[in-house]
C-alpha cells in the first residue's frame, strides 16, 4: 500500500470527497488560529459551519505579498505552528514575482505532499518499468527532486537531470540517445530548448523512445502544445502544482483541463475584484487551501497568483472523472501595458510558439525619449532565412498587437544560456522604472 491510506486515490465518489471537505477545512482553520500571523482574524469564523460557502468566504484571502511583510528569519516564529526542531528540509517558492520565500516542511507535511506527485505520474499513465528524464529543477525549489522522490517510490526509474545548470544541455540530449527513456518530465520551455539543441546535434528527438511529456510550471497554450508534440514525437500532459501546497492536478488522457485533486485542497475560483465566485466555466484567480499537509505552515485560502477556470466536469469517465477539472489561462503577473496596449503574455507566446522558424525569443520593454520601446530578440532555425523571419514577424506583430516592435536576432543557443539560472524563465522582462 502506498504511505498515504488515508487519503485513497481516485476517491470513491463525489459525495466522499464532499465529506472531506467539511471535516479538513475545519482543520486548516484549527491550525491557522494557532499562528501568531492569523492573530485576531479568524476569531469571527464560527467553526461549525465553517464547511458552508458563506462562513467560507469570510477567510481573509492570503497572498503572497502578505508573506513577504514577515521579515525571512522571523518567519518560522509568526507563521509556522510546530517547533523548528520539527523541520525536515524547506522549500522554496519560484520568486517569478518578487522576492522567494522559503516554507519549511516537516516529515509527515513532506510524506502527504508526495501523495499529489504520485498521482501526477498515475493521471499520466507513468508506471513501474517506465524510465523518466526529469529536467526540473533540482534543489531548494521541491519540483524537481519531489518527482523523483515519488517516482522511485513507485518503481519508475529515475535520471535525476535537472535544468541546464546542473546538466548541459548537450549532455542531456546524449542521456536521452543513450539511456532511451520512455518520459520526459520538465518544464515546457526547456523541454522546447532541447528540442532545438538536439536539431543542432543531429538527433531526432520524435524518433526517440520518449513517448510521454510531463511539464508544469508555466501555462502551456495550445501552441506551445503543438510545437512540442511535433519536436518530440510525444504525448503531453500538462500538470500543475505550487509549493505552498504541492502537487495539485493533471490532464486525463483527453487533455481537456487539469482534474483538481479536492480530497487533497480546496479550490474556489474567484473574481478578482469582488472576490465572488465566477461562474463555471469563466477564468478567475484561484484561491486554494491544503487539506493535509499543513502541519508546519497553515496556509488559508492562499492566493496562487493564477488565472484559472473551473469546469464541474471534463470528457473523461476514467478515475480522474470524480475530481473538477481547471484550465490554466495565465499567471497575474502575465501581462505587459506598452503604450496603452496590453499583451497578455499568454496570448504573445502562443503566437511565437506557432511560427516554427522561430527556434526561442524573449520580450523586453524599455522606456525611451520618446514612446515606449518594445523589443523582441528572436533565434531562427537554421532552416528557414532570417531576414524574411524578422520581416514577417515584424508585420504580424503589428497586425495582431497592433504594436511596432524591435526584432533581434541572437546567435543560436544563446538564450538557452541566460535562461539556465531561472527557476522559472524570465521571457517577458519590463525594464521600465
Amino acid at each position: 500500500m502506498w504511505e498515504t491510506p488515508e487519503i485513497p486515490f481516485p476517491a470513491p465518489s463525489r459525495d466522499y470527497v464532499g465529506t472531506v471537505m467539511k471535516d479538513r477545512r475545519k482543520i486548516a482553520v484549527e491550525r491557522a488560529k494557532q499562528s501568531r500571523f492569523f492573530a485576531g482574524k479568524l476569531d469571527h469564523i464560527n467553526l461549525k459551519h465553517v464547511h458552508e460557502p458563506e462562513e467560507w468566504a469570510k477567510i481573509p484571502i492570503l497572498t503572497k505579498d502578505e508573506l513577504r511583510g514577515i521579515a525571512p528569519e522571523d518567519f518560522q516564529k509568526d507563521f509556522c505552528i510546530a517547533p523548528r526542531t520539527e523541520i525536515i528540509e524547506f522549500w522554496r517558492s519560484g520568486g517569478s514575482t518578487g522576492r522567494p520565500l522559503l516554507y519549511p516542511r516537516s516529515m509527515n507535511d513532506l510524506r502527504l505532499a508526495r501523495e499529489g506527485f504520485r498521482r501526477a505520474w498515475e493521471a499520466a499513465g507513468v508506471k513501474k518499468g517506465d524510465l523518466a528524464h526529469v529536467s526540473f529543477p533540482l534543489g531548494i525549489h521541491p519540483v524537481g527532486q519531489v518527482y523523483c522522490r515519488s517516482a522511485q517510490q513507485m518503481g519508475i526509474g529515475v535520471n535525476w537531470c535537472g535544468a541546464g545548470n546542473s546538466t548541459p544541455t548537450e549532455m542531456q540530449v546524449e542521456l536521452i540517445r543513450t539511456l532511451k527513456p520512455t518520459v520526459f518530465c520538465g518544464m515546457a520551455s526547456y523541454g522546447l530548448q532541447l528540442a532545438q539543441t538536439a536539431e543542432r546535434m543531429g538527433f531526432d528527438l520524435a524518433n526517440s523512445t520518449v513517448t510521454t511529456f510531463l511539464t508544469a510550471a508555466e501555462p502551456v497554450s495550445p501552441g506551445k502544445r503543438e510545437r512540442i508534440e511535433k519536436l518530440w514525437g510525444a504525448e503531453l500532459y500538462d500538470q500543475f502544482g505550487c509549493t505552498e501546497t504541492s502537487f495539485m492536478a493533471s490532464e486525463s488522457n483527453r487533455h481537456d483541463g487539469m482534474h483538481f485533486w479536492t480530497d487533497m485542497f480546496d479550490l474556489e475560483v474567484i473574481d478578482e475584484k469582488t472576490k465572488e465566485p465566477v461562474p463555471n466555466g469563466h477564468n478567475g484567480i484561484m484561491v486554494t487551501t491544503p487539506y493535509w499537509n499543513n502541519e508546519m505552515t497553515p496556509f488559508l485560502r492562499w492566493e496562487t497568483g493564477d488565472y484559472v477556470s473551473y469546469h464541474e466536469n471534463g470528457e473523461t469517465d476514467g478515475p480522474l472523472s470524480v475530481y473538477p477539472m481547471i484550465r490554466h489561462a495565465a499567471r497575474t503577473s502575465g501581462f505587459l501595458k506598452v503604450r496603452g496596449i496590453n499583451i497578455n503574455h499568454a496570448d504573445f507566446e502562443d503566437f511565437m510558439h506557432r511560427r516554427f522558424e522561430i527556434t526561442d525569443f524573449k520580450v523586453e520593454v524599455e522606456e525611451t525619449e520618446s514612446l515606449d520601446l518594445i523589443r523582441v530578440s528572436i533565434e531562427v532555425s537554421n532552416t528557414s532565412d532570417s531576414d524574411a523571419t524578422v520581416g514577417a514577424l515584424r508585420a504580424d506583430i503589428k497586425k495582431v498587437f497592433e504594436l511596432s516592435a524591435e526584432i533581434e536576432v541572437l546567435e543560436a543557443g544563446k538564450l538557452e544560456i541566460e535562461f539556465q539560472t531561472q527557476v522559472k524563465q524570465q521571457r517577458f522582462i519590463d525594464k521600465r522604472g
